[in-house]
């Protein structure tokens, strides 16, 4: 079969178990579908709205945190590694500066005022206070006047009520505005220092209010002559990067103190570190003014607000706009996810793979946030655990529409064939009913035939219903032998029971399965015998099970007519499996294989016994029984022995004869030797 036939075929397949899997949903029931359809708009609303609702409320806490979580994670990990930024410098209050102050809330505006006029000399792009003068201070009027008298730009934090309730009252509004009109016509205008605290942490920008000046960052753009127009309108994540080398930062902070009346020999070096930068003056004080951000839930950090405006200059300043995901693309990436799970519900695959296909559609699920997170593209509101959730919901919902109708009918046709057959050959026949179409077809097949020696005998001498009662319990226990290796029961034959491997489906173990089975098979044979010795003592005693096990050609398939029709096998093969079983008898042996079965079984367990012309057949057949236990040297002995018994019988006899004395009890052993002494100079002995 060439590509395009083998593919054209697989298609067809696949096509088939979703016609099958779409027939048995259309036959649950019209409250089955009703429920279905219901389940399937939920699924559809979770997988789009499982972070936020339009309404910008959460969904359920569950999900909502659970999609931050995993948010957080992509985030973090992707995010890029770099060296320390010089390009954003910070300039901050610390504890210890609060401490030598001995002023901690309003901070000192006098130490501010001071370093403002420090910083000027520097000539840095533009400062940016983060520091709300929202209520008066004695250097009020000091600050004021160096603020005007500015020649660098300065950003002046600003925070309206409106838009920070929890942080900010009238009355400070009030003062905070007299405040900054009092700075007009000079270089420092207002800015807003406002962050996105959504849902406990920092992840976003903040979006942009109507009656408030632009962001710290921006302002100190624009008024550097470096304005981030990309960032305009930009309302979507902060993209936070971390420290390449452990214990390290982004932003290092300089202390306030230093640059309060400076010494005159340390002047040129700071100006050399801080000109040309843009730089932040604010808090990082251990109970002021702590963020959390994307990467507190992962490293457990809470920087001060003012790492997080540095980030967004930083982000700025590289032009690292992510990409937003349209509104369509989310609701084409939701309605994909309820396709796809249902596609999956729909084929009638085995368990095992249909797992694997469901775990690489999990991979792919969180995957692709991944991957989009790489190249820059915004994933925040990305709702990939209600992808996952709304997987789940439909294929559950599906597969149990599609099982519903079908359960009852396919649960008896599986068990009526697995009386005759292993369960996985009963559901593929199940699958694909034409397996079982009328006709033959020629195949190599492994087959078993075996007897009970005797209990025709038997029977004569019990009640007819004692011989029934035997029988079925005997039978009962040969078939579980047959069904347990994954044959298939040809027929029954009185007490004998024909059984054969590689049909109507071939597997690659089928030899080493009819193998086992045929040696079980003679172990559940001698279970029985004690078992009716246990039951009755009276009872006359039951023989031994013999099996013959052969390899070889069949004509396979269902023969008959119109109104009965049986699955079984013809040909040859059959019939030496049969004289194999009969020549136990005469070798004094339970189970006897053909070479061509030994050969093609996989196992090395087999020990040689001799060629012998069975009572039928024209070609001799070399023999092999199974000895799992046998010492591998004396198997090599016999080995030797067989192979020179046609060229030197002396000595294939003397072989056979020491192997036969180490094991006194062996009964087959013992007939091999006798029976090399009768063999015909071809080295075969003739069974009557």
């Amino acid at each position: 079969m060439n590509n395009s036939a083998a593919g054209a075929a697989g298609s067809a397949l696949r096509l088939g178990w979703l016609a099958r899997g779409w027939r048995n949903v259309r036959e649950a029931g019209g409250m089955q579908l009703a429920l279905t359809v219901m389940l399937l708009c939920v699924a559809l609303f979770i997988a789009r709205y499982s972070w936020v609702l339009p309404d910008g409320s959460e969904p359920t806490p569950l999900t909502s945190e659970a999609e931050r979580a995993f948010y957080d994670l992509r985030a973090y990990y992707s995010a890029d590694l770099v060296e320390e930024d010089k390009r954003v410098v910070l300039v901050v209050y610390t504890d210890q500066t609060l401490i030598a102050a001995r002023k901690r809330s309003p901070l000192d505006r006098g130490l501010l005022a001071k370093t403002l006029r420090t910083l000027d000399t520097f000539e840095p792009k533009a400062i940016g206070i983060d520091i709300l003068f929202d209520q008066p201070q004695d250097e009020d009027e000091e600050l004021i006047a160096t603020l005007r008298g500015m020649k660098t730009p300065v950003a002046v934090a600003y925070a309206a009520k409106a838009t920070n309730p929890d942080d900010i009252e009238f009355e400070q509004q009030q003062y905070l505005e007299a405040f900054m009109a009092r700075l007009k016509g000079s270089k420092a205008r207002p800015a807003s220092i406002r962050l996105d605290n959504t849902f406990g942490a920092t992840r976003l920008w903040p979006d942009i209010r109507e009656g408030l000046p632009p962001l710290l960052g921006r302002v100190m753009l624009a008024d550097a002559g470096e304005p981030a127009t990309a960032f305009a309108d930009y309302e979507g994540a902060i993209d936070y990067r971390r420290p390449k080398f452990q214990d390290s930062v982004l932003f290092p902070p300089a202390q306030i103190d230093l640059f309060v009346d400076p010494d005159p020999e340390i002047l040129p070096f700071l100006k050399e570190q801080y000109a040309g930068k843009y730089i932040l003056i604010g808090g990082d004080i251990v109970d002021y003014d702590r963020v959390e951000t994307t990467f507190t839930s992962i490293n457990g950090e809470v920087p001060p607000g003012i790492s997080v405006h540095a980030e967004i200059i930083a982000q700025m300043l590289d032009d690292r706009v992510l990409t937003p995901i349209p509104t369509w693309v989310l609701w084409a990436m939701a309605v994909l996810v309820i396709i796809v799970a249902v596609l999956t519900a729909l084929l009638e695959w085995p368990a095992r793979r249909l797992a694997l296909f469901g775990v690489a559609q999990l991979v792919i699920f969180q995957g692709v946030p991944v991957l989009l997170q790489v190249r820059n593209v915004d994933t925040y509101g990305l709702p990939v655990v209600g992808w996952l959730i709304g997987w789940i919901i439909v294929f559950t919902a599906v597969t149990t529409a599609a099982r519903a109708s079908g359960a009852v009918q396919r649960n008896f046709a599986t068990g009526a064939l697995g009386k005759y057959i292993p369960r996985d050959i009963a559901l593929a026949i199940i699958d694909k009913p034409e397996l079982l179409s009328l006709g033959g077809e020629k195949r190599e097949i492994f087959v078993l035939f075996s007897d009970l020696e005797g209990f025709t005998k038997m029977s004569h001498a019990i009640e007819p219903e004692m011989v029934a009662k035997l029988l079925n319990r005997y039978l009962d226990l040969l078939s579980q032998v047959v069904l347990d290796h994954g044959g298939v029961i040809d027929k029954f034959v009185g007490d004998a029971v024909v059984a054969f491997w590689g049909a109507p489906i071939s597997r690659p173990d089928d030899g080493t399965r009819a193998a086992r089975a045929g040696y079980a098979m003679w172990q559940a044979g001698e279970a029985f015998r004690r078992e009716v010795a246990a039951m009755d003592a009276s009872l006359p005693p039951i023989g031994k099970t013999r099996v013959g096990l052969h390899f070889g050609e069949a004509v396979i398939g269902n023969f008959g007519g119109a109104t009965r029709i049986q699955y079984t096998a013809l040909g040859d093969s059959m019939n030496t499996a049969a004289r194999l079983e009969a020549a136990n008898k005469a070798l004094d042996s339970a189970v006897m294989a053909s070479r061509e079965f030994a050969e093609a079984s996989g196992l090395d367990w087999w020990r040689p016994m001799g060629r012998v012309q069975l009572r039928g057949r024209a070609r001799a057949v070399d023999l092999f029984e199974p000895a799992p236990d046998f010492p591998a040297e004396d198997r090599a002995e016999l080995a030797e022995a067989c192979k020179l018994v046609a060229t030197d019988r002396a000595t294939a006899l003397r072989l056979a004869q020491q192997v036969a004395a180490r094991h006194p009890n062996d009964t087959a052993l013992s007939n091999l030797a006798r029976r090399m002494e009768a063999m015909d100079e071809g080295g075969t002995y003739v069974l009557g």
